[in-house]
């Protein structure tokens, strides 16, 4: 079962210290694509440079609008300090041990 979300809105959330510099607040309609077996929009340069985002970005729904903003956190950003934190506290030993399968013994890998 495929389902379809129809939006009228698409917003992009701005760091309050950027104001918008060409728009005067208007609303900017851009076109809808296809991609593949989706649907996607190009968001013009100045957009994304007064907004901060870059690469990566935070999408949700709220209501009508289709919300996308700049991430709070990047994925993994800290798993290597928690992992080192772990580590000295001994507490990064196997939980589940080997995974070994005592029947694989005479496979050939």
């Amino acid at each position: 079962m495929t389902s379809v979300i129809l939006c009228n809105y698409i917003v992009i959330a701005m760091n309050k210290s950027h104001q918008p510099k060409i728009f005067n607040g208007a609303p900017l309609q851009v076109a809808i694509r296809s991609i593949g077996n989706s649907k996607g929009v190009v968001i013009p340069k100045i957009i994304l440079e007064q907004s901060g985002i870059e690469e990566i970005i935070e999408m949700s729904v709220d209501g009508e609008k289709i919300v996308l903003s700049k991430p709070k956190n990047t994925v993994r950003e800290h798993w290597a300090k928690d992992a080192q934190d772990l580590a000295k506290a001994g507490e990064d030993k196997l939980v589940l041990g080997d995974f070994v399968n005592k029947e694989d013994g005479d496979s050939v890998w």
